[in-house]
Parts: structure tokens; C-alpha cells; sequence
């Protein structure tokens, strides 16, 4: 019998279609990683608290991709105050993701954090973001030129990583120094527990980090892995690991069936 692609829950967040109509959307740049550099099934989590059940997401999926977007984790979320900075949220994704970080940690299964999913990794274990990396001292502007609609202009690689030698990063990309696609406003501030540093930027900030203890994937970095997910040889062999990390959950959750 051949043995089902194993299904990741692709987080979604909430955008106006036409200025008018609420939809709950995943880039297909995201879709696309999952289903071809890792070999899975994507289905998008709806950012729907009272309909998104957490033990109902831990058993369709055997692993969650944490998704960027251009909403903000709400700073009360880690116990800061509102401000314009701050830019604007998605509060139903805050509830749905945040908690369900934690409950996928517990279960075993592995999660992938891209952009806002590192900062919402780093949320859900204690951590607090900066609303405005640019404007701290002696750190770079990490957003996209703005106005820019080109994709390689905007996803083009823009500044070196330095990798934690013999860290999980390092060690599954192969590398200790490596060149990002970076693009963010927002950036991990003080870590949460069990977040470990993997990677960061010749400004200092944070660019990859993993989860201590984890039993299986759960690396989070700030730039978008999911472009040109297949040939780019550090974002592909990020998505082969999580790939294989899904389908060993989903082969033991078979086995658990079975038995």
C-alpha cells in the first residue's frame, strides 16, 4: 500500500479580497515549498479561534508551517504596549498559532517558522519582538525597498548570516555562513526559553534560531526559505529536513494505529 504524503498545516492569516471580502489565505510560494522541497500535503490552518480546535490540528497534521505576513503578533502577546510601530495584526491568527506552537512542541511534531513564524516561536515561549529592528543602535533596515514590485528585487539576497558553528542550522545546511533573502520590520528581541540562537545578521540580529529539547524539527528563521524553495541549496535542504522530520511523525502516528 503506499504510504499517504504526510499533511502540514500551512498557518493562514486574514486579508481583504477587493478591499471588501475576508479571506483566510497561505501564499502559494508556501504551498508550493511544502508540497514540492518537502514532499507534503499543505492545508491552510484558518487564523478561526472558535473553529480551528487545537487537538483537532494535532491529529490531521503532522507538522505546521508558521507562515510570514504583513500583520504583526500583537505586543500584548508579550506584554507590551500597543503603538503605532507596531503596525497592524491578526488577532485571530495569534490565537490559533501561539497556542498551538506549544501543544505541536509537546506532541513531537516538527514546525517550520518563516518570518513572523520565528517571531511567533519566539512569542510562544516567553520571548518578546522589537517593533522596529532599523532603529535600534548600529542595526541595518531589513524591510523590502518599498513600492517594489519586482519578486527578484524584493526576494533577492541581501546580507550574510552567521550561522552557530555546530548548531542544528549549520549543521543541516551545511555551512556556517550563508546569504538571506531577509525581509522584515519586527525582529526577535529578548529569546524565549528554549529558543536557541542559530544564526544572526552582521547587524546582530536575529535571524534563525531552534527550540531546545524538541523532539523533532523546530527551527524558525527570518527570511523567506520558501523562495525558490527547490534549487536554492540552504532553503532546499531546510525543507528536505522538515519534510522527512513530517513523515517520520506521520510513519510513527501509523504505527501508534496500527498497534
Amino acid at each position: 500500500m503506499t504510504r499517504r504524503r504526510p499533511v502540514i498545516g500551512v498557518s493562514g492569516s486574514m486579508i481583504m479580497a477587493e478591499g471588501s471580502y475576508a479571506v483566510q489565505a497561505a501564499g502559494m510560494r508556501n504551498l508550493e515549498a511544502v508540497a514540492e522541497a518537502a514532499d507534503c500535503l499543505p492545508i491552510i490552518v484558518p487564523g478561526m479561534p472558535d473553529h480551528a480546535e487545537i487537538g483537532e490540528l494535532l491529529e490531521l497534521c503532522d507538522g505546521f508551517l508558521l507562515t510570514g505576513g504583513r500583520a504583526n503578533v500583537h505586543p500584548s502577546r508579550y506584554g507590551h504596549a500597543e503603538t503605532e510601530k507596531h503596525g497592524s495584526f491578526d488577532h485571530g491568527r495569534d490565537a490559533v498559532v501561539l497556542p498551538l506552537i506549544g501543544a505541536a512542541l509537546e506532541a513531537g511534531l516538527p514546525i517550520f517558522g518563516v518570518c513572523r513564524g520565528i517571531q511567533e516561536m519566539n512569542v510562544a515561549l516567553g520571548g518578546t519582538l522589537h517593533p522596529e529592528i532599523r532603529e535600534l543602535p548600529g542595526r541595518m533596515n531589513h524591510r523590502m525597498p518599498p513600492g517594489e514590485k519586482n519578486h527578484e528585487v524584493i526576494f533577492r539576497k541581501r546580507h550574510p548570516v552567521r550561522l552557530t558553528p555546530g548548531g542544528e542550522v549549520a549543521r543541516l545546511v551545511g555551512a556556517e555562513e550563508i546569504v538571506t533573502n531577509s525581509l522584515h520590520g519586527q525582529g526577535v528581541d529578548e529569546p524565549g526559553a528554549r529558543v536557541v540562537i542559530e544564526g544572526v545578521a552582521e547587524d546582530g540580529t536575529v535571524e534563525a534560531i531552534s527550540i531546545a529539547d524538541a523532539r523533532r524539527f523546530a527551527i524558525g528563521v527570518q527570511w523567506h526559505a520558501e523562495y525558490d524553495a527547490c534549487a536554492d541549496p540552504v532553503h532546499c535542504a531546510l525543507w528536505r529536513a522538515f519534510g522527512a522530520a513530517a513523515r517520520d511523525a506521520a510513519i510513527r502516528r501509523e504505527r501508534r494505529g496500527a498497534a
